[in-house]
């Protein structure tokens, strides 16, 4: 028998409505018209599909903040929190002048003098301003960054089950690692062991890989046989009640636990991972995330070096691609990230390390707590 689906816990969704409302307030917004699902469910509190890819812009919610009141797109009332009523929600619609007009009935849309936009098609550009005719149109993805960057306790919870979920599938993972086993055969247990959870949704592509001694990052064929003498990395994530989580190890086959250019690379991904833990601390500059390579003496990787970790993917992104926003980014309380350690040698391979770190008001707290080969053994 099919759960019932049901809506995010009332503290979670008044926390984040709280802020959202706060960024409108701060950012002059009278109406937010949003279409990206993350966005309407961290406004409304409703469980969305999760959409892959991109689709067209189209008002999925609206979000008055005079009232408080939320309008969403929805033909059945299944998940729907209590204080949506039946009368603010609108049915799907292939002609776009029957949304058109639901947006105009909306209390407070005639008056509206800015409103704000998390995306924006052609047609729509020119239909919603007959919607909310004496509006200015803004980019309202910034004040749902802002609002979603730091995570309310409430959140922080929810994450935690992500995590969990992203962990058993690590586990299940790890442990079918054999001789003879496929990249694609092990991505398929951590799979279905997620799923076999009750998350059939992953946040990553490719689960396990051969880390490559001739290249810095995975290339050529994705379904290669393990064999002995092996570095298999392996990249968990789950999209659970919302939110992403994500975890990643890497382990030896066979002989490679006792190569000694193998026990070297653990140890620098050790040493790595500790710098880079040290820096999650609250008003520190994301920067200090990429000096921690530089420190202890590791090339950046071809990866986010850290990237939020919430309803999708969250502020900050982390990346030596993207400079000059890593130069303006401070690390405040409450922001959870995804970090990772990689370290790289010619002729071994690569160690992938990657943790949950929540940037707590005393200092990071590691949320993930998956073995790791390197802490297993003793060098």
């Amino acid at each position: 028998m099919a759960e019932d689906i049901v809506p995010d816990g009332p503290v979670l969704r008044a926390g984040r409505r709280e802020r959202a409302i706060a960024q409108m307030d701060a950012h002059g917004l009278d109406v937010l018209v949003l279409g990206r699902q993350a966005n309407v469910r961290y406004v409304t509190g409703a469980p969305q599909l999760w959409v892959a890819g991109t689709r067209p812009f189209a008002p999925i919610c609206v979000l008055v903040r005079a009232t408080g009141d939320i309008h969403l797109n929805s033909t059945w009332d299944e998940g729907i929190p209590e204080e949506i009523g039946h009368e603010h929600l609108y049915g799907l619609a292939w002609n776009p002048m029957t949304i058109i007009e639901v947006l105009k009935g909306i209390e407070g849309a005639a008056d509206a003098k800015r409103v704000g936009t998390d995306a924006m098609s052609p047609s729509f550009a020119r239909l919603l301003p007959m919607a909310f005719p004496r509006a200015e149109f803004v980019d309202a993805e910034v004040a749902m960054k802002a609002a979603r960057r730091t995570k309310t306790a409430e959140e922080i919870e929810v994450l935690r089950g992500a995590l969990a979920v992203a962990e058993r599938g690590l586990a299940a993972a790890v442990s079918e690692l054999a001789v003879g086993m496929t990249e694609q055969g092990l991505n398929g247990v951590l799979m279905e062991a997620m799923t076999a959870g009750g998350y059939s949704t992953s946040a990553t592509q490719d689960g396990a890989w051969i880390t490559s001694p001739e290249h810095a990052w995975r290339v050529g064929r994705r379904d290669r046989r393990i064999a002995d003498g092996d570095l298999v990395a392996f990249a968990a994530g789950a999209l659970a009640d919302g939110y992403v989580g994500e975890v990643g190890r890497t382990w030896p086959v066979g002989g490679a636990s006792d190569a000694p250019g193998v026990r070297a690379l653990f140890r620098r991904s050790n040493a790595l991972w500790e710098r880079l833990v040290e820096v999650c601390r609250p008003g520190a500059s994301a920067g200090g995330l990429l000096d921690a390579y530089d420190d202890a003496g590791e090339a950046l990787p071809p990866i986010p070096v850290a990237h939020g970790l919430g309803l999708g993917f969250d502020p900050p992104v982390i990346s030596p691609d993207l400079p000059r926003t890593v130069a303006d980014e401070r690390l405040d309380p409450g922001m959870v990230l995804a970090v990772s350690a990689y370290v790289w040698e010619p002729g071994v391979g690569a160690v992938f390390h990657r943790d949950a770190v929540l940037v707590g008001d005393d200092g990071p707290e590691v949320l993930t707590s998956s073995p790791a080969w390197a802490q297993a053994v003793s060098f």
